[in-house]
């Protein structure tokens, strides 16, 4: 169902996010983007994580201003809260001491209508998400995704013309993200009810290829259209559907000519980033980045990145983070859409364990971010980082990051590199010790 020709409910006008850093430095998230939603349509936003897909959504839904550019509801420049919308977030986000019913309840409390109108709002989507029998359960007495569904249910019982999602099956198993795909399907099919139109945030390109009936491919940070692609496939779909496996080969060359260079670049040549850069860590395990590392030895060198994603069963979003966290240690070079093994990923795969960790340390100091953390680390002294400081100036250096995820990734990779360590019971990061100075303190 393609709805070029039907009214625009709400768009976004050559919108930039700025965020202001620490020490007056701009870090723009994301930069001149135009976007459409229709009415009739499924609209995906697909892109890379930290590509400002989220910021994008946040202002689309009025919780924040753009920096530059307009966002419009019928026609009309809207300056707080979008009427259009209405949002299910990643995390649920549900009130843990309020019930099935209490929770979608709720969000008809700003609405001015009778308690017997509000009554039969909440009975009827409880009937159309199905909870039927769960009315009076705690969100900690649910399951994932019946924890998802109450999210849902409570975003539509206030009839909005959009429906607005943010990762929403991120945070449940395969199976159970499958029905509730079909499900939000079934919905929008139904005519006669809203929302009219979803608006779906995702990296998982399988997913907005059997959802969406148009989608817009964001780059890497900032944020910039790549493409708006229209997706004609009839529902209910079918994922072996050559045109919808076609359109997926199509989504994998955009991002890869958006997030890797289309030329192979000699490292002597490659520029240097300026000290005061602050580059977000690609939210990856170190075990990730060597088996990548040992997955090029294995294979002479070299890896197409689809290949790579299809072997290891590897959502390709993230297998695309895996090689950039490589590059970004210079382990690897990624040109287009293969992964090739540098003199130094070699060199660090021939070391033993000391070895490893010391070539890992030594990449991690040219990355600006490490060389903050460690500063602070050594000027704490004994006592250490505590954890909600560290997540506090993580906040500052990459506004447009999860800082919590952005913490356990610095701390993991940090400790490897022996640089500092996490010390859970203090809940603080703190000065790494090497064995001969744990020898001398007992």
């Amino acid at each position: 169902m393609i709805a070029n020709n039907k009214e625009i409910i709400t768009e976004l006008v050559k919108v930039d996010m700025v965020f202001e850093l620490s020490g007056g430095r701009d870090l723009t998230v994301v930069e001149s983007v135009s976007l459409q939603i229709r009415q009739g349509e499924i609209v995906a936003l697909l892109g890379p994580s930290g590509c400002g897909k989220t910021t994008l959504l946040r202002i689309l839904s009025g919780l924040i201003k753009p920096t530059r550019g307009r966002v419009m509801y019928k026609g009309q420049t809207i300056d707080g809260l979008n009427p259009g919308v209405a949002l299910v977030f990643q995390s649920f986000a549900l009130f843990p001491w309020l019930t099935v019913w209490e929770n979608i309840e709720e969000a008809l409390k700003a609405i001015d209508i009778s308690r017997e109108t509000r009554e039969q709002r909440v009975e009827q989507v409880i009937d159309q998400i199905g909870l039927e029998g769960f009315e009076d359960r705690y969100p900690r007495e649910l399951s994932g995704g019946m924890r998802q569904r109450v999210g849902i249910a409570r975003a539509l019982v206030v009839e909005p013309e959009i429906l607005c999602l943010d990762e929403p099956f991120s945070q449940v198993d395969a199976l159970t993200a499958e029905n509730l795909r079909a499900d939000l399907v079934d919905l929008w099919l139904d005519q006669d009810r809203n929302p009219q139109s979803i608006f779906i945030i995702s990296h998982d390109i399988k997913e907005v290829v059997s959802l969406a009936s148009r989608i817009i491919v964001l780059g890497e940070l900032p944020g910039k259209v790549l493409a708006t692609l229209d997706n004609p496939a009839r529902y209910p779909r079918d994922y072996r559907d050559p045109a919808l496996e076609n359109l997926e080969e199509v989504i994998y060359e955009l991002l890869t000519k958006g997030i890797m260079p289309d030329e192979e670049e000699h490292p002597a040549l490659v520029p240097q980033v300026s000290q005061e850069t602050i580059e977000a860590l690609p939210p990856v395990e170190v075990g990730e980045i060597i088996g990548l590392l040992e997955m090029l030895e294995d294979r002479g060198g070299e890896v197409n990145i689809f290949s790579f994603a299809n072997e290891l069963k590897l959502e390709f979003g993230h297998a695309i983070a895996v090689a950039k966290a490589a590059e970004m240690l210079d382990f690897v070079d990624t040109p287009r859409q293969r992964v090739l093994l540098l003199p130094l990923g070699r060199t660090f795969l021939s070391a033993d364990v000391n070895g490893r960790k010391s070539i890992w340390g030594s990449q991690l100091m040219k990355i600006r971010i490490f060389q903050i953390f460690k500063n602070m680390v050594e000027l704490a002294g004994e006592d250490g980082i505590p954890r909600e400081t560290a997540i506090e100036e993580i906040n500052l250096l990459l506004p447009a990051e999860d800082p919590e995820v952005a913490f356990e990734f610095l701390a993991s990779w940090g400790q490897y590199g022996e640089l500092f360590r996490y010390d859970s019971d203090e809940d603080a990061l703190m000065a790494f010790e090497t064995e001969p100075q744990e020898e001398q303190n007992k």
